[in-house]
């Protein structure tokens, strides 16, 4: 086939000849360009979809994997929460057990008003010294916690040295002489010279003598340590008790003692039945102090009060 190509602006032309199958190679080729150009933006697009769902996927299991992590959070916060409030409540009832024990302690030692007051704080003080812990605000359910914690602390303290004074108090009551050796009875001799009951003739008498019914209660006017319980002459059954502090006191002629040596008595306690054994004309208990190791008159711990 002989195509002939005519310039328009020159008006000069030229032929060539071609043969049917360069031709439809030709148009074939022209026409697959926009075909393969079509085909290659199909895939291409393809490609990236499949991309995005690949992302999308591993995204949602990132999401996922923290919306978990969330739920253990507030599951932890919760189950903290809630043993934090236990934590509390049991702190303020304890608060409120510290405060009446302090305040009934307070009453029985009899406390002079505004020494110990549980209803405040106690007083504290010194000189201003900051110290940063890096540790920030903590929420306030903690820092409550920790008031409480502190305030638990100031009256535990408080009751300890409340405590050790009554002990103190109660061991100074204890050995404290005073009173006296009988719950019922009367004094029917003194302490001094005296005419001798058996004799009649004039005699120092040591200690001072309380008659009353045979068989009733002999008493320690203090607390302390039995030396000795026996018979002695002159005194017939008797119980010498050691109070420490250099006093010492007897007791004799009893019916019978209640006490050995060795046994700590309390004061107030029976120690013996009141008798007539030994140098004696009837039931009746004779007492003597001693006070570092020479008898004094008992009259001035008789008759002082208990403290």
């Amino acid at each position: 086939m002989k195509f002939i190509i005519v310039d328009n602006r020159t008006g000069k032309h030229r032929s060539f000849t071609a043969n049917g199958l360069v031709i439809g190679l030709t148009i074939t080729g022209l026409l697959g360009i926009p075909v393969l150009s079509g085909i290659s933006s199909y895939y291409h697009g393809l490609g990236e979809a499949g991309l995005n769902d690949q992302l999308v996927g591993k995204w949602r299991d990132v999401l996922k994997a923290q919306q978990g992590e969330i739920a253990e959070a507030r599951t932890s916060a919760r189950e903290s929460l809630e043993a934090s409030a236990l934590r509390l409540a049991k702190l303020q009832a304890r608060i409120v057990r510290l405060d009446a024990l302090g305040e009934r302690l307070t009453s029985v030692a009899k406390l002079e008003e505004g020494e110990f007051d549980f209803s405040q704080p106690p007083a504290l003080g010194g000189p201003l010294e900051e110290k940063e812990d890096g540790q920030g605000v903590l929420p306030d359910y903690l820092q409550l916690l920790d008031q409480l914690a502190e305030d638990i602390e100031s009256r535990e303290q408080q009751l300890s040295v409340l405590e050790t004074l009554l002990v103190s108090r109660k061991i100074q009551d204890d050995v404290f002489i005073a009173g006296r050796p009988v719950e019922k009875g009367w004094m029917s001799s003194r302490f001094g010279n005296r005419n001798d009951p058996i004799t009649g003739k004039l005699a120092w008498h040591s200690g001072v003598d309380f008659a009353g019914k045979e068989g009733s209660n002999v008493i320690s006017v203090a607390a302390g340590l039995v030396v000795y319980s026996g018979p002695r002459s002159g005194y017939g059954e008797l119980v010498e008790i050691n109070h420490g502090s250099g006093f010492t006191t007897l007791y004799g002629h009893h019916k019978k003692n209640l006490v050995k040596v060795g046994d700590i008595v309390k004061k107030g306690q029976v120690i013996a039945l009141m008798g007539s054994s030994g140098r004696s004309t009837g039931p009746h208990v004779h007492f003597e102090v001693y006070k570092n190791g020479r008898v004094v008159d008992p009259s001035s711990y008789i008759h002082r009060t208990s403290r």
